[in-house]
């Protein structure tokens, strides 16, 4: 399949604005706590921030899927940048006027939330189009998007942590507003339109249709599916025990076992610079792997065993070890699944149901440290950690032994793509 420079272009661009705005947000993840931490002295304070997020973000994604729809991910993706960029860029603007008191932070941060989360999930609507466009496998694609979220994932909080230490966090939210700027200008100028809907599409998605309609709409595919129901319920849980296990396991741990923050710096690093690896690895190699069986292997590694690493008091360097491994691991799962999705969901609904599993995916993330600091209190690190573990294989490696998981293994055919045309494009090869 020939690809035109233009479809170059969308990929390059797509994946600028992703390395751009992730980078960016990993910033403020950093510089926005810290600055209420430097400015109240109050840990209380600074968790309400973060939650005053959090809490929007979810149901900012759960929210704008119809209006993705309806005005195209391109668009919205663009809007949701600008509107992020400029609430962002309010946040040190008021600081440097002295006109930012507690309430008008947690506005900001509410505001923040209610823009990031939509904008993200537009970013990833265009995913499809993209790999389309230039003849990839979606599992590639989502592969090179993976391994740049985790490459963010890594240097973005490192930068980030270097940028408050040399000059002061004002200045790392500055510097994300501009990356939300540059996102919006890339995606702007290179993202593909909205293309012809399929002809085999059932919803039409009409542009008078109500927005109450749309998400209904919405809702009732995702829960008359039951592999997307299954992995968004998947997600959702195994998400809860991954925010509890980085934001307060680890430290926990870390604690009680005296390693300190070198032993949480040292774990963090190992993951992080393996699964930038795992992730590049899914990119090359997991369109031409079983999905099923990668699932299954992939959460076995990445799952249980860090866990109980833990809870057995293992030496530092068998934590350390376990970590390689699962990094490289769980660099598969995401473009398995992330293919599945954007595979079974018809076109007109993309940025609805992609919006709803996403959500649920994420609702429990707010809770995960909350219930596992009460968890931990009242029945100790290692039991919790334990019960953690075995929450995770029951969530994702036995659902998977279902009869409909076998739908994983169900790849649409190669589509057929004509010669361009200089008047009017073709209609796809059924």
């Amino acid at each position: 399949m020939r690809t035109s420079s233009a479809s170059r272009v969308s990929l390059y661009g797509l994946l600028s604005a992703y390395t751009v705005s992730l980078f960016g947000t990993r910033l403020t993840m950093i510089a926005l706590p810290w600055l209420v931490l430097v400015t109240s002295g109050s840990a209380s304070q600074t968790g309400l921030v973060v939650f005053a997020e959090a809490v929007p973000l979810v149901l900012g994604k759960a929210l704008a899927g119809p209006l993705i729809d309806r005005f195209g991910a391109r668009g919205f993706s663009v809007a949701a940048d600008l509107v992020s960029g400029a609430v962002v860029a309010a946040v040190p603007l008021c600081h440097w006027l002295g006109v930012l008191p507690y309430g008008l932070l947690l506005a900001l941060s509410t505001l923040l939330g209610l823009a990031r989360g939509p904008g993200d999930v537009a970013k990833r609507t265009l995913t499809p189009a993209t790999a389309e466009a230039v003849g990839m496998p979606l599992e590639r694609m989502s592969g090179m998007v993976g391994t740049l979220e985790r490459l963010a994932g890594t240097a973005g909080p490192a930068a980030g942590g270097a940028v408050v230490a040399f000059f002061d966090p004002v200045w790392a939210l500055a510097v994300n507003a501009v990356t939300f700027l540059v996102s919006a200008l890339i995606i702007a100028a290179t993202a593909p339109g909205r293309g012809p809907v399929p002809a085999e599409s059932t919803d039409t998605a009409p542009e008078e249709e109500r927005y109450l309609d749309r998400l209904r709409a919405g809702l009732r595919f995702l829960r008359q599916d039951r592999l997307l129901r299954s992995i968004a319920v998947m997600l959702s849980v195994t998400n809860l025990i991954d925010a509890a296990y980085g934001s307060l396991l680890i430290p926990v741990w870390a604690k009680e076992t005296d390693g300190g923050p070198a032993a949480i710096g040292a774990l963090g690093s190992v993951f992080g610079i393996a699964a930038v690896a795992g992730s590049a690895l899914a990119t090359a190699l997991a369109h031409r792997l079983r999905r099923r069986p990668t699932y299954v292997i992939a959460f076995l590694l990445a799952g249980p065993p860090r866990f109980l690493v833990m809870a057995f008091d293992l030496p530092l360097w068998t934590v350390l070890a376990v970590a390689v491994v699962d990094g490289l691991a769980i660099g598969f799962v995401n473009p398995i699944l992330n293919a599945v999705m954007m595979e079974r969901i018809p076109r007109p609904l993309l940025g609805r149901v992609s919006a709803l599993t996403d959500s649920v995916g994420s609702a429990g993330v707010p809770l995960g440290p909350v219930l596992a600091g009460l968890l931990v209190t009242l029945a100790g690190l290692g039991p919790v950690l334990i019960g953690c573990a075995a929450l995770y294989l029951g969530s994702t490696v036995l659902p998977a032994l279902r009869p409909h998981w076998r739908e994983l293994d169900h790849r649409p055919p190669p589509a057929v793509t004509p010669e361009p045309d200089d008047h009017k494009a073709k209609a796809p090869a059924p």
